[in-house]
């Protein structure tokens, strides 16, 4: 049984209870006092001794209470400590400043297959001066990798702090390079994923969400296509989070960002030692972080012929050796692609080597350009603009009915990214509650891009009215009515009577 003692604090008083505990021949397994409160476990204490000795400490002076109590608060700590440790999925241990392990938890037990408790670092790791380290800096250091029982992992070491900031110890934490991948991409990705990050309802849009729906669940590399700024990343995001490997780590690469020495480390990782400079231990790279999920390669036509050739042995046989490395690594990643240029030309110059984009595409998605896809444009412009006043913290603000055939009209060579960046400067330019035509600076482009060989503009009123003219000539042959018109163009169809008889169109087109 378990019995909580209140009482009233004074000289002397704990010793009459310990006296009186003394004098029965209790076997006691733990006795915790903190004043004002005596906690005794007493496990073979029957209900005639328990009935007699409540009587007799109740007749201490000062004690108020006698109750009997599920656990002591030393075992309560203790068992909600394994818990938490037993509910931690990654091996963790504590040990105290010499070194030595305190407690790890089960599953760090069940990894080196015994109980580690009063062990040194040095028997558990391979690296022989991993313990000395922590204990030189205070248990502060930054994430490194080590190998336990064979298995590569990363270390996170945390101070334990005692009264006084004395240290007492650390806490360590070891985490599969995947994990660490699942928490990065987390933190490197926040906005919406899977089919309702793509946009639109044009048909060439919806062929591409159908055709994604087909590739997504084949475990096959996936060559995505399409020019600048057509939402590649998008898609490749959309293909993991319907696919089986969606609650695994999407890791990206932009290839022609890095130079080819750091896109290599940053996608195979490196080796202790590879390089002056590297990370204590080595370190994974994003094909380790992401294993289980998928590794995007950005603008693979830009990868340089060494950094194929090894893509290409990893593509085979699923694995491949850090920078510096000698050891085989092996991981199950699925690998997208991206590009905005032409493969075929690149293999056929001599600049892409012919097996590897045979290997890629395998399976392959075609996004279409944003010039393609109809009233997708004012679709997304809106959705941009809902966007960008938010972020500038900007009242809301609307696009004029004017602006539509502008928008509609301009041949996008950035396609959606360019939209995008149009729409944003719009709405922190522009300080009225509708963005306008002037507000846009996109008249001369649109115009240039429909009419090639018109002469250049006089004014920013022109461009849009001669635009505005030749829209609506050719488009009121096709819906001879004001009515259809205006349905056609989602606008009333007063405005289109209104524009019609500006320009004479009414009385020419029949």
């Amino acid at each position: 049984m378990r019995i909580h003692v209140t009482f009233i604090d004074r000289v002397g008083i704990t010793q009459e209870i310990l006296a009186l505990l003394g004098a029965r021949n209790l076997n006691l397994d733990a006795v915790e006092m903190i004043p004002p409160n005596v906690y005794i476990d007493a496990p073979a204490l029957s209900q005639a001794v328990l009935d007699e000795l409540h009587h007799a400490l109740l007749r201490v002076i000062g004690v108020q209470a006698v109750e009997l109590v599920d656990f002591l608060p030393g075992q309560r700590r203790h068992l909600q400590l394994e818990a938490l440790l037993a509910a931690m999925s990654d091996p963790v241990l504590a040990v105290d400043p010499g070194g030595h392990v305190l407690l790890a938890n089960p599953t760090l037990v069940s990894l080196v297959g015994r109980e580690p408790a009063g062990e040194p670092l040095s028997r558990l790791f391979a690296e022989p001066d991993l313990a000395q380290t922590l204990i030189d800096k205070g248990f502060r250091l930054p994430m490194c990798e080590v190998s336990l029982q064979g298995q590569a992992l990363l270390l996170e070491a945390t101070p334990i702090s005692g009264g006084a900031d004395a240290l007492v110890g650390g806490l360590l934490t070891l985490y599969p390079p995947s994990r660490i991948g699942e928490r990065l991409a987390s933190l490197l990705h926040d906005h919406a994923e899977g089919l309702q990050a793509l946009l639109g309802e044009s048909a060439p849009l919806k062929e591409l969400k159908a055709r994604l729906h087909k590739v997504a669940s084949l475990e096959a590399p996936l060559l995505i296509q399409g020019e600048t700024g057509t939402g590649k990343e998008l898609v490749a995001r959309a293909c993991h989070a319907l696919s089986v490997r969606r609650d695994a780590s999407f890791l990206a690469l932009n290839c022609a960002a890095l130079p080819e020495s750091l896109a290599e480390s940053e996608l195979f990782g490196y080796a202790a030692g590879a390089f002056t400079g590297a990370q204590r231990g080595g370190k994974p790279g994003l094909l380790e972080l992401a294993d289980g999920g998928t590794v995007f390669l950005d603008e693979v036509g830009e990868m340089s012929p060494y950094l194929q050739a090894k893509l290409l042995r990893f593509l085979s046989d699923g694995s491949f050796r850090r920078v510096g490395g000698g050891g085989e690594v092996r991981v199950n990643v699925r690998v997208v692609c991206a590009t905005h240029r032409n493969l075929e030309n690149m293999v056929v110059e001599g600049s892409f080597r012919e097996d590897l984009y045979y290997r890629l595409n395998v399976l392959n998605l075609l996004v279409p350009p944003l010039r393609e896809r109809g009233r997708d444009i004012l679709l997304l412009a809106e959705h941009f603009l809902r966007q960008a006043c938010a972020q500038i913290q900007r009242s809301p603000c609307r696009l004029a009915l004017a602006t539509h055939p502008l928008l509609l009209g301009n041949r996008w060579a950035g396609n959606v990214r360019q939209l995008q960046n149009v729409i944003f400067r719009a709405a922190a330019i522009s300080e009225g509650e509708v963005i306008d035509c002037d507000d846009l600076e996109l008249a001369g482009t649109a115009l240039n891009s429909q009419q090639p060989d018109t002469p250049q503009v006089t004014s920013l009123e022109a461009a849009v009215q001669g635009f505005e003219k030749s829209l609506l000539e050719t488009m009121y042959a096709a819906y001879p009515s004001t009515r259809q018109l205006a349905v056609r163009l989602q606008t009333s169809h007063t405005a289109i009577g209104q524009r019609l008889r500006k320009y004479g169109i009414a009385s020419r087109v029949s």
